[in-house]
């Protein structure tokens, strides 16, 4: 029996069919094995129950809920323009219509001042349908055909459709089963595109697709199970690269997009701890790669001959700059690097004119260049955001050194940034790690030890958490919240070392690193363990049932979202997506030494009988990423196990995968409901 504050009422209870897994002379029992098929009526029935549990014992939050949703929704400016870009002779944009669900895709040609033509209305795709995604669309080089990918169920698989622009004709062709990933050749026929493994969803060929023809090619089969492969069409539109990456290595294939029957050729071999990435520029490319450098230089080679051992050095490795990715124009290079932790966009020019750096003033902020289809152009466009600054848009001129904000999202409302704090704070760690903090909280706000606080982490795949605004957020922020995110090993925000430091059979780290940080806050007096939380999802979801085992009195609540926690059980099974490709992150339990260190982290191996906090667990039924399985049962193994009456929730969506819901506002409503769960749990109910 579980409480809220309010009600009262009996938790689903998973029956237990022991099932025994044995590997390297060890065996574990699982009891909830069989939760693992959802064409079992039984596995369906047990999830509904759980929703139908989770909605009773949050009915009395409801009105709160209603309110949440309310006010984050008016928050948004529901009529709404994208900034337009340039490419090829037309203006691209989107736009929200008043109450609408989806974007609408529009273009322009020449002029913005022309008349507006609708490329796609995804409202329409959508109706009928629970889920809706368009991933990505390519137009052809004759501006006449567009290739969309639409996901209708939410499991990332996308079929692609064609539409002629000129008529408003949805062509009979369609290819099914890809990854979203395409590029046109430029004989305005050809479609070049990733399929993959219905089973694994593993990218693992290219083809080529021509209109009005069956029996597409094959050309391109990436047989090695821990790579992926997709294809794009470099900026200067000249080539097409077919790129087959795995954790740690890159191989690129180029073919002029002029000659679409031609063969790809190899840029260079993979070799394991390799990798890279191109971009072609008169006559060369330009590769940033981590060749005898660990936070990566940049290099170049004729594109006549691109193996390493042609490449010249630009910009050399340095220990204390991570060189995340270059951007070339006609006059000039941008470079985006991270320096202690931090975002930086210098501007290289090819003149040998004094290079320029762009200056950011918040203390802790999150910049990257933007989406720049053109390369004769004097502007570089970025995006600028920071805990109190909303996602804004800008125009450098790199002549004349005039910065222009082209967009800055509009939080409607009193939203005034001037209203909240931010700060970046250091928590040492046993080990001598000084692992970043980035807060906000709203001005006023006194340092007591007694604000609620809630604590955001992922630190995986050497992804950057990097500090960035939500207007959702003010929600929590306006009721005296604190919300922090912690820049764990696991992440590379420090370099990548920080990223090799918290992988593999260093993974704890990332969890430890949580751990101190959450103390931290504690000691420092942001906080105190009746009011601190703790929220991540996927990778992140690891996270939280990672630290709930090893410190649950640390925290009042948790939000493990989509929550990867079965660690053993799926990485040895191939036949799941992600698994194989994934050996280089968390290691190959078939090899006993990874295995023994899994089994020493794995949430769900590692569900003892103890107290744990208050939890909500989310998950789709159509989830891609992490099975929905793996949250199920680990809500039925801490229900069986844990000592405690704090509230337990599983929340599956019937109608979704990884990602959650589709539509701008639906998922909004799951967000009233995660944050009525922190609220409620500290007695906030308005």
């Amino acid at each position: 029996m579980e409480k809220n504050t309010t009600f009262t009422f009996e938790a689903p209870k998973a029956k237990r069919i022991p099932k025994e897994l044995s590997i390297h002379g060890h065996s574990r029992i699982d009891n909830y094995h069989w939760i693992n098929d959802k064409e079992n009526a039984e596995v369906i029935k047990y999830l509904n129950d759980e929703n139908d549990y989770c909605d009773k014992m949050m009915s009395g939050t409801k009105p709160l809920q209603q309110k949440l949703f309310k006010e984050i929704k008016a928050r948004i400016k529901e009529t709404d323009m994208s900034v337009p870009y340039f490419i090829n002779g037309y203006w691209y944009y989107n736009r929200f219509e008043q109450d609408a669900e989806y974007p609408i895709l529009c273009r322009k040609k020449s002029s913005l001042d022309f008349i507006e033509e609708i490329t796609l209305d995804v409202n329409e795709l959508a109706k009928g349908y629970d889920y809706c995604q368009v991933s990505d669309f390519e137009i052809s080089a004759d501006n006449r055909i567009m290739a969309f990918a639409l996901d209708l169920i939410g499991r990332r698989q996308y079929t692609i459709h064609f539409k002629d622009l000129i008529t408003g004709e949805i062509l009979t062709d369609k290819i099914e089963n890809t990854n979203g990933s395409m590029a046109w050749a430029n004989d305005n026929k050809s479609l070049f595109y990733a399929v993959n493994d219905s089973q694994t969803l593993r990218s693992y060929k290219i083809l080529k697709h021509q209109l009005n023809q069956d029996g597409d090619e094959l050309i391109f089969h990436e047989k090695d199970e821990t790579f992926t492969v997709e294809i794009h069409k470099n900026k200067s539109r000249k080539l097409l690269v077919i790129s087959s990456n795995s954790t740690v290595s890159t191989e690129e294939r180029i073919l002029d997009a002029n000659k679409p029957e031609g063969v790809f050729s190899i840029v260079q071999q993979r070799e394991r701890d390799l990798e890279y990435t191109s971009e072609e520029f008169d006559g060369y490319l330009y590769l940033v790669t981590n060749y005898k450098a660990k936070n990566f230089r940049l290099m170049k080679c004729s594109i006549t001959n691109t193996s390493k051992e042609n490449w010249v050095e630009v910009i050399p490795h340095r220990e204390d700059v991570f060189l995340e990715g270059i951007e070339v124009f006609k006059d000039f290079m941008a470079v985006e690097e991270k320096i202690n932790g931090l975002n930086s966009i210098r501007v290289i020019y090819w003149n040998g004119k004094a290079e320029q750096v762009l200056d950011f003033k918040d203390p802790t902020y999150t910049a990257s260049i933007g989406y720049n289809p053109e390369f004769e152009t004097p502007y570089l466009r970025y995006g600028y955001s920071s805990l109190t600054t909303p996602n804004s848009t800008f125009d450098y001129n790199t002549e004349t050194l005039e910065i222009k904000l082209l967009k800055q999202q509009e939080v409607l409302g009193n939203f005034r940034s001037e209203n909240y704090v931010s700060e970046r704070l250091f928590a040492s760690t046993q080990d001598g790690a000084n692992v970043p903090i980035s807060l906000v909280y709203k001005k006023g706000l006194i340092k007591n030890g007694n604000n609620p606080l809630l604590l955001y982490g992922y630190g995986s795949y050497g992804v950057n958490m990097d500090a960035y605004f939500s207007s959702v957020r003010l929600s929590l922020l306006d009721r005296g919240f604190i919300f922090a995110i912690a820049h764990i090993r696991g992440g590379q925000e420090m370099g990548r070392h920080w990223y090799e430091q918290g992988k593999l059979l260093k993974k704890k780290n990332t969890f430890t690193d949580f751990i101190g940080c959450a103390e931290f806050l504690i000691e420092n007096n942001y906080t105190n363990s009746s009011k601190l939380f703790a929220e991540g999802g996927s990778a992140g979801g690891l996270l939280m049932g990672a630290v709930i085992n090893m410190k649950p009195e640390l925290f009042k609540g948790v939000i493990a979202a989509v929550p990867f926690v079965d660690v053993i059980t799926t990485m040895l099974d191939d036949s799941i997506p992600l698994t194989t490709g994934e050996y280089d992150e968390w290691g190959n339990p078939n090899e006993k030494a990874y295995y023994d260190y899994m089994l020493s982290y794995s949430p769900y191996d590692n569900v003892a009988a103890k107290s744990y906090p208050a939890m909500l667990v989310t998950t789709g039924l159509h989830d891609s990423q992490v099975q929905y399985w793996e949250p199920a049962k680990w809500v039925a193994k801490l229900r069986a196990n844990k000592t405690d009456n704090n509230i337990l929730l599983l929340k599956t969506d019937m109608s979704a995968g990884h990602g959650g819901k589709s539509g701008r506002f639906q998922h909004l409503k799951d967000i009233a409901q995660e944050y009525a769960f922190l609220l409620d749990l500290i007695g906030i109910d308005k």
